[in-house]
């Protein structure tokens, strides 16, 4: 009977985790979504210098991001079967658009138009455990008649989400 109790138990949890974290999950895709959305005016490319008269300065965010136990786990017993594990490529595509995000957010805070050059930068966090850390990074191109705002603004102050 307590292996019953014991069993019952890990099952509440684990289904109480998997759906707490599905959630988290779907609330930080609508606000990606929404952020994307507000910051679509500014351009990026992963080209180096367009216009090699503009004002431009260096610019960069970055992410980190967990995932949930639940996805773990199932990541784990997936990967002893073989095949691709979507739980990881949704974790890197979170991760990459709420870096792009940022730093969108970081250029308009200084009223940059677009940023050229974007690299993006990946790595591993915490082995076995399902973090993922995202740096992107360029340069921002300031519109001819704004001027170059500095020092930059700290996240907080231009309202980003994390």
């Amino acid at each position: 009977m307590e292996i019953l109790i014991q069993i019952g138990l890990f099952l509440l949890l684990f289904t109480a985790g998997w759906w707490f974290g599905r959630q988290a999950e779907q609330r930080h895709w609508a606000q990606l979504l929404q952020d994307e959305a507000r910051l679509a005016n500014i351009r990026i490319s992963s080209e180096r210098f367009i216009h090699p008269e503009a004002n431009g300065q260096l610019v960069c965010a970055s992410v980190v991001i967990a995932q949930d136990y639940f996805k773990l786990v199932w990541a784990n017993i997936h990967n002893l079967l073989g095949g691709n594990l979507t739980t990881y490529e949704t974790l890197l595509d979170r991760a990459r658009r709420e870096a792009i995000v940022r730093l969108k957010a970081n250029a308009a805070a200084q009223g940059a138009t677009q940023i050229l050059g974007v690299r993006l930068e990946m790595s591993d966090i915490g082995a076995d455990q399902g973090m993922v850390e995202v740096l992107a990074y360029g340069t921002m191109i300031f519109a001819p008649a704004q001027p170059n705002v500095w020092p930059p603004q700290p996240l907080d102050a231009i309202g980003a989400t994390t």
